[in-house]
């Protein structure tokens, strides 16, 4: 798990024009989703509609290109998208989640894990 290099130039423009105007939303769900004992929280986001967590933020009603999802580890195990065996990997891996925003990327040419962090206030 690590951020792509060909993130960079395709996605990495989009992600961080959306991230801005979301960033205060995401990292206060964040919040909630750990205060309400589901560990490690990640926001799938996506151009379509997809079936992974619960629509947080719809990209149409805000003038977005990306669509924001709320979940968190365990559905990730549960759906496979995370095998067991690589649970302890990614929990080595994942960010202060006071600091970084882990987001699962979806997209036709590009899925992944994506660590972007929050604008300091």
């Amino acid at each position: 798990m690590h951020n792509d290099p060909e993130l960079s130039g395709k996605y990495l423009g989009t992600i961080s024009t959306d991230f801005v105007k979301v960033a205060d939303h995401l990292k206060e769900s964040s919040y909630q989703i750990r205060k309400a004992d589901f560990e490690y929280p990640i926001f799938p986001i996506a151009k379509e509609e997809i079936p992974i967590g619960q629509l947080l933020i719809d990209k149409d009603k805000l003038g977005l290109t990306w669509d924001y999802y709320a979940s968190f580890l365990d559905e990730f195990v549960q759906r496979n998208f995370v095998s067991p065996e690589k649970v302890e990997q990614f929990k080595e891996n994942y960010k202060d989640p006071d600091e970084f925003c882990c987001l699962f990327v979806v997209d036709k040419e590009f899925t992944n894990f994506v660590f972007i962090p929050y604008p300091e206030d």
